[in-house]
This record gives structure tokens, sequence and C-alpha cells, in this order.
């Protein structure tokens, strides 16, 4: 092989290792991109879900928390209804002993 032989081939060996190169980190660009990508969709789905999973959580507690309110609430309109059952069967002798009092 002559000089100019090889000369030439050195050349075309750095031209592809050039091309070689170029195409390597084109490619890496491509996959630290996708993996951008991917990562966001993943932090998003993440979001979405920690979200949803949360908003679960407060309906879950409000529900129990108006099951006990319920039962409370029954408890007190019978608390009132006994009051009021009592008071009307006391009232007549509630009456009796205000009218003795102005009499007095």
């Amino acid at each position: 092989m002559s000089r100019a032989d090889v000369l030439r081939t050195i050349k075309d060996a750095e031209a592809d290792a050039a091309a070689t190169l170029a195409k390597a980190e084109s490619e890496a660009s491509n996959i630290v991109t996708k993996a951008r990508v991917a990562a966001a969709e993943t932090v998003s789905e993440g979001r979405t879900q920690a979200q949803a999973d949360s908003q679960q959580m407060v309906d879950d507690a409000r529900a129990a928390a108006q099951k006990e309110a319920n039962k409370v609430s029954k408890k007190g309109d019978k608390a009132i209804e006994s009051i009021h059952n009592d008071g009307e069967s006391n009232r007549s002798s509630a009456v009796d002993i205000v009218l003795d009092a102005f009499r007095a």
C-alpha cells in the first residue's frame, strides 16, 4: 500500500469513527429524553394516584364521622323526647306549685 492509500484509509476510518460517535451521541440523547418523559409520566401518575387515594381517605373519614354524628343525634333526640315526656307528666304538679305560691 502506498502512503496515499494509507492516509486515505486513515481518513475514511476517522470519518467512520466520527459518524459512529455522532450516531451514538444522538442515540444517547434520545434515550435520555425518553427517560425524562417516562419519569415525568411516572411522577404525574403517582401524583394523580396519591390525590385519588387521599380523596378516598377523606371520603371514608367523612362517612364514618357522619355515621357517628347520626348515632349521637339519635341519642340526643331520645334524650330530648324523654325530657319532654317527663316535663309533660310533671307539668300539672308544677302548675299547682306555682299557683299555690301566688295564692299564699
